[in-house]
């Protein structure tokens, strides 16, 4: 798979440095370069690339904007580029696949380009579904029946993560999701909490939702996820708000605003 790359930058020597970090893996292919937002607009809806290396400060329509002025076509995916850190709620919010900072050092491009081949593969597989979908709709309108009425849950089981890889304080750790109790969000990284370990993901939480199985690992919180196999009592709080303790002892805030999608799971 060739992934059909443009960089954006208002800085030449950002995207010569870029370019030659980029050199080494074989699979992305660099069909255009951008030195401001509108090129970079016009250069997306023209070229329809994979992925988009976007600066964050530029003059005029900075990266946000750029992505803003995507809205009504099929957007590609993004990793943000900059000297600020500051922007890296904001980044994530946007739906990036990574923040990457100033000077981009080369493990972590690595790093960010996995998930991109990741989320193209994922990508991919949603669009090879459909397709399957369409042509039993239109040869075999009993089995497309039956899929929709459910018959393919058993294939959605097999989709989630049974095992989790964390790299964190340079060692990497194989996490059984059983034994997940909590997920937490910490500005750009999840705290993945065991009963006992805490070890550190970089994956934004909605990326993180979609490895995890909704039957038993449900948001309790704007930032936080729960394994509801762990859960052993619900204690009431005030103003409709609860506590969950789990089987560590550990409690956990229930939102209001998340309390009716907890009910269903926990009796």
């Amino acid at each position: 798979m060739t992934i059909r790359t443009i960089l954006v930058d208002d800085e030449p020597l950002a995207i010569q440095g870029l370019e030659l970090r980029l050199q080494p893996h074989d699979d992305v292919e660099i069909i255009a370069k951008c030195q401001n937002g509108r090129e970079a607009i016009s250069a997306i809806k023209t070229h329809k690339p994979d992925l988009v290396f976007l600066d964050i400060q530029m003059p005029g329509f900075d990266g946000f904007s750029v992505v803003q002025g995507l809205m009504e076509v099929e957007p590609p995916l993004f990793v943000f580029v900059t000297a600020y850190s500051d922007h890296a709620l904001r980044a994530f919010e946007a739906q990036a696949v990574d923040y990457l900072m100033k000077p981009v050092e080369e493990s972590r491009l690595a790093d960010t380009l996995e998930r991109v081949r990741q989320r193209l593969s994922e990508k991919s597989s949603v669009g090879e579904a459909e397709k399957l979908k369409e042509a039993l709709a239109e040869h075999a309108p009993e089995a497309a029946a039956d899929l929709a009425d459910g018959g393919g849950d058993h294939a959605n089981v097999g989709r989630f993560e049974k095992l989790i890889n964390v790299k964190d304080r340079g060692q990497i750790f194989r996490v059984d999701v059983d034994t997940i109790e909590i997920v937490e969000a910490a500005g750009d990284y999840m705290c993945i909490k065991t009963a006992d370990n805490t070890l550190i993901l970089r994956e934004t939480m909605k990326d993180l939702e979609k490895r995890l199985d909704p039957r038993r690992f449900q948001r309790v919180h704007r930032s936080t996820i729960v394994n509801l196999d762990q859960v052993r009592q619900v204690k009431p709080h005030t103003n409709g708000e609860c506590f969950l303790v789990l089987d560590s002892g550990a409690q956990v805030k229930v939102s209001r605003s998340y309390r009716d999608v907890v009910a269903r799971f926990v009796h």
